[in-house]
């Protein structure tokens, strides 16, 4: 029963137009950067960086290197946008449509349909962090060459790191793998909010706004030594896949924090969830 209930949860979740709305963007946005790597002069800076260190640019400047680059905007801006669309539908918008009281009316505990609803939401957020890697390399791969990841202006601090292409294709893989933890975590966030008696726009907007208040306060420079405070300093956490060696004991805390994070966020609105008259 418990599959049954899932499976007709993502066929509701998958079923919605809106559901797609950002994967078009993804499509739309990649293209538009590739193309203006691959037409104007933005990779002179690349270039620039690799002749400067010896390194051969045409076996550096590849698909896989503009692949990353794309990556960059699209997460930090485009990923937690419709991670928290999502998030703050799945609730709220049945709420919103009566739908929701029909469902209860059903043998079914409200603590087992959040918690399908958010594995619904957990997996459409793997599914839009992966497309996100593969549609990159796939467009990029059209424009430009197979070789060597040239990784610049990712993980801390200035330079670049350099991976062949075996290594340069692992890391760029692992690094979406990282990246959903931050997409479940967006969309978690927007989750407990969606659990309160709200619209579903609303949801969206709180968790979007709690997650720019932390950027914003993390970037200020006198609060530089507490950056580690911040939600947002763990969700970059896929940065640092891009590094020589990968600091894996900070990226293991990062992760068991979100981890705690989410946990803390499904907690929140499954207890205002239990609490709340559905019926008003």
């Amino acid at each position: 029963m418990f599959l049954n209930q899932f499976k007709h949860e993502l066929w509701k979740l998958f079923g919605k137009k809106r559901t797609y709305i950002g994967f078009g963007a993804f499509l739309l946005a990649q293209n538009v950067i590739i193309l203006m790597f691959r037409f104007s002069n933005a990779t002179g800076g690349m270039r620039r960086a690799l002749e400067g260190g010896g390194y051969p640019v045409t076996e550096f400047l590849t698909s896989i290197t503009i692949a990353t680059q794309v990556v960059i905007p699209i997460a930090y801006l485009l990923l937690p946008l419709y991670g928290a669309l999502i998030g703050g539908d799945l609730v709220a918008k049945e709420a919103e449509d009566g739908t929701l009281r029909m469902i209860l009316s059903r043998p079914i505990s409200r603590l087992r349909l959040l918690t399908l609803k958010w594995l619904a939401g957990a997996l459409f957020s793997i599914v839009l962090s992966l497309s996100l890697g593969l549609f990159g390399w796939a467009f990029a791969s059209l424009w430009f060459p197979q070789g060597g990841l040239f990784a610049t202006q990712l993980g801390e601090g200035p330079g670049f790191t350099l991976f062949t292409p075996g290594d340069g294709l692992r890391h760029y893989l692992l690094a979406h793998v990282v990246l959903c933890s931050k997409a479940i975590t967006v969309m978690g966030m927007a989750f407990v909010f969606s659990c309160f008696n709200m619209k579903p726009a609303a949801a969206t907007v709180l968790a979007l706004s709690f997650l720019f208040a932390n950027f914003v306060l993390m970037n200020i420079p006198w609060f530089q030594e507490y950056r580690t405070w911040f939600i947002t300093h763990h969700l970059n956490a896929w940065q640092w896949v891009f590094l020589q060696p990968i600091p894996w004991s900070r990226m293991t805390e990062s992760l068991s924090l979100l981890l705690g994070f989410n946990v803390t966020f499904f907690v929140i609105g499954a207890t205002a969830f239990q609490v709340r008259d559905i019926k008003s």
